[in-house]
This record gives structure tokens, sequence and C-alpha cells, in this order.
């Protein structure tokens, strides 16, 4: 595989910073002792921001780096098709 940065990943490290800010935000829930289902929401927005990011950058990845392999045909098509194989296992 090759490094490589999307103009997407920008979009994708904020969203990513922001589930950090709130799993912290949880952590810190959990040691003041707050009710169960206070701590159960926020752990479903933290959960839910991770998934939005994992959607985006998979989906991200289809699109640039699947589309480009397929385009040059040949071994590139297969290294591409077994990318994609590789990657779709996080949907």
């Amino acid at each position: 595989m090759r490094p490589m940065e999307h103009a997407s990943h920008t979009d994708i490290v904020k969203r990513l910073k922001r589930a950090h800010g709130h799993l912290a935000g949880v952590i810190a829930m959990i040691e003041e002792g707050r009710p169960c289902l206070d701590l159960a929401q926020q752990l479903q927005a933290v959960e839910s921001a991770v998934t939005n990011a994992k959607r985006a950058l998979i989906h991200d990845h289809m699109e640039h780096c699947f589309g480009e392999g397929v385009d040059g045909g040949g071994k590139a098509a297969r290294e591409a098709l077994a990318e994609f194989k590789a990657i779709a296992k996080y949907l």
C-alpha cells in the first residue's frame, strides 16, 4: 500500500478529534458518578462519530484508490480488488 493523503483526511481528523473529546468527557462523567443513562447516551454519540469517520474514510478510499487501480487494469486492478476486499470487512 502507498501512503496517501486524500482531501477528506482533514475532515476525518476533525471528526475523530471531536470523538476523542467526547470520549474524554464520558470518562470524566464516569469518574463523577453520573447516571448510566447519561453515560450510554454519550457513548452512543462517540460510537456514532467514530462510525461516521470510518465510513467517510472507507468511501473516500474506494473512490480514489480502488477507482484508480481499476482504471489501470491488469495487475493494478487485481491489487485494487484485493485492497477493496481487505477494507470492506470494516464496513
